[in-house]
């Protein structure tokens, strides 16, 4: 591991100052992300600044959501009562990430911008565009069964592996960051980019910008909500594909819907095109086929992930399924 200096950050504005100079500058929440790939000489920080003190606090907000400090535990939010209650596909996300002792000491601002699991992004052996561009990626031609099916391209292939994140996509969560110079928020679905041609810039907060807190705005009908992660193993592996969602039915019809992917994309992926077919229709298996085949209408397989195309279109509608019919028990 490369030496670095340290500084426990006392308060928010002091946090942004230590982040403010010539050399390379990162915030450290549990460190089960960054922690790793300083040992693996992946990232190199020469300063480090301790967050992990900051902002922990859960609260409900007036309008029926809830604001989470960044430096919340993983295994606190999942515990909370008005995450339970309110957001219960939040809270089965992050129960399916990691195992319970990673979810004890990863924050909820580390899951945010913690960096891909790309076998290629770890061996430096390989090459990878999102460690050293202009490099290739080996994972195109390589063993690619976990990569990307959709907004993924020539630069790079990998997946964004929070489950945290695809909940806080469907519910329209709002990132809240302080800079230098002012504050600022940024909705989750916009915080993370696709590759394009830059893989290594992988969201829009500056370098000297730390997440503060994320807000959940109120949606009654999120009490609702599930999340459902497929993958290898029952515990400890990343999503091959996942799906968070919310349903709200009237009178049979589709009135209003949240539905967001993991285990896809270079992020988390929001169902745009899938909540667009849904709101107005009648809430039928078949329709919920026809949305998940129109978002996945773009997806491209690669030699050894073809299977998710599909994989994704059922879960989905399964999903949805499940959703409709447990709107309709409670009718």
């Amino acid at each position: 591991m490369t030496p670095f200096a340290y500084h426990l950050a006392q308060d928010v504005p002091s946090a942004v100052a230590l982040a403010r100079q010539p050399r390379t500058v990162r915030f450290l929440g549990g460190g089960t992300n960054l922690v790793d790939l300083m040992r693996e000489t992946i990232e190199q920080p020469e300063v480090l600044v301790d967050v992990t003190g900051l902002s922990t606090d859960i609260t409900a907000t007036s309008d029926g959501g809830v604001r989470i400090g960044a430096a919340a535990k993983n295994s606190a939010v999942a515990a909370d009562r008005h995450i339970r209650e309110r957001f219960p596909m939040l809270a089965l996300a992050l129960l399916s990430g990691a195992s319970g002792q990673i979810r004890n000491m990863a924050t909820v601002g580390g899951n945010i911008l913690q960096r891909t699991r790309c076998g290629y992004f770890y061996d430096r052996a390989a090459r990878c565009n999102k460690r050293q561009p202009g490099a290739g990626c080996d994972a195109i031609d390589g063993l690619n069964r976990n990569h990307a099916v959709l907004g993924a391209s020539p630069a790079c292939v990998a997946t964004h592996p929070s489950d945290m994140c695809v909940a806080l996509a469907a519910l329209d969560a709002i990132v809240h960051v302080q800079g230098p110079e002012a504050a600022r928020t940024v909705a989750l679905a916009d915080l993370h980019r696709l590759p394009g041609e830059r893989p290594d810039i992988e969201h829009v907060l500056g370098p000297d910008e730390l997440i503060v807190a994320v807000e959940i705005p109120g949606l009654p009908f999120a009490a609702a909500s599930t999340y459902r992660k497929v993958r290898d193993r029952s515990s400890y592996a990343f999503a091959l594909v996942s799906v968070a969602a919310a349903l709200d039915i009237e009178d049979g019809l589709v009135r209003d819907v949240r539905l967001a992917l993991g285990g896809v994309a270079h992020k988390p992926w929001r169902a745009w095109k899938a909540e667009a077919l849904l709101r107005g229709a009648p809430a039928t298996q078949a329709n919920f086929q026809a949305a998940a085949g129109a978002e996945l209408a773009d997806a491209i397989g690669l030699r050894d992930n073809g299977f998710k195309i599909e994989l994704a279109r059922r879960t989905i509608a399964a999903v949805l399924a499940n959703l409709a019919n447990q709107t309709g028990a409670r009718a």
